[in-house]
Order: C-alpha cells, then structure tokens, then sequence
C-alpha cells in the first residue's frame, strides 16, 4: 500500500528546504538534484530555478563535487582515473573540472594504490604460470579504472618479467 505523502507533489517552496537538507548531506551534483526535484513533482522551469537557488547560494557546486568524488572513490574504493572519469561523464560533469578533480589526486598516491592492489591481488590469485597471472591481475586493474601501460609497468616490475 503506497503512502499518502509518496503521490504528493510539492510545490517549489515546499522543495526547497529538503533539497537543501539533501545538498548538505553529502555533495551532490546538477543532475542528482534535477533528478531529485522531479521526483518531487516540480517543472522544468522550476527546477532550473531552484538549481540556480541553489548554486547562488553555495549548496550545490559542480567543482567542489567532482574533487570530493574523485577522492573519495580514489581512496575508499581504490579506483583508477579512468573509472572516476567514466562516473563523473555519467553524472554530466564538465571535462574542466573533471581534470581539477583528477589534479587533486598526487601522481606518487596514485602508482602506490595501484601497486598495493596489485600485490593483494597477486598474493590471493596464485597459479602455475606467470603469463596467466600477469593477465588476471592486469585485467583486474583495469576493470577498477586504471590505464592499460602504468598496469603493465608495474606487473612486470612486480613479476620480474
């Protein structure tokens, strides 16, 4: 049985105090809350409104977002530049502050997150031949965002081969 409250649409006043609460949460982008302030039964004209309300105010910041994703899926999930770009393209985020989140990430981070994954990787995935271990872990990497050649550097420092 569906709540009473779930089909009622509110108006843009009404909006605009839980889309804040929701903005200070966590960081948000454009298209979450666009996303958001539909499900809330508002117009288009209203939610470009209330997302402009929202950016002259401070609530909502394309840039700010992308550092804070950029980091965060960086350092808690171990993902690789390539994954972050794919998810923050999916979100609409610009290819400008795309880059100055990526910037934020230090290069020496970077290739020493990378390596740790790799060695907890080939430490757990042992077998007979190297070549097929080289593959699983390279294919392992780079399914977690991290680019094909830094992958195969650091394999065959790592393996020896």
């Amino acid at each position: 049985m569906n709540d009473i409250r779930e089909n009622k649409k509110l108006s843009k006043q009404e909006a605009i105090p839980k889309i804040e609460r929701y903005c200070v949460y966590q960081e948000r982008c454009h298209k979450e809350v666009s996303n958001k302030l539909y499900e809330y039964g508002l117009k288009t004209d209203e939610v470009m409104e209330v997302l402009n309300e929202m950016v002259k105010r401070g609530f909502l910041n394309e840039e700010r977002f992308a550092k804070a994703y950029a980091g965060g899926k960086f350092r808690q999930k171990g993902w690789g530049k390539t994954k972050i770009i794919r998810e923050l393209k999916s979100r609409a985020i610009s290819d400008y502050c795309i880059n100055k989140a990526l910037k934020e990430i230090e290069s020496q981070d970077y290739t020493s997150t990378l390596e740790k994954i790799a060695l907890k990787y080939i430490s757990t995935h042992k077998t007979g031949k190297t070549w097929e271990l080289k593959q699983k872990t390279l294919r392992h990497l780079m399914s977690k965002g991290y680019e094909y050649d830094q992958c195969h550097e650091i394999l065959d420092r790592l393996l020896n081969t």
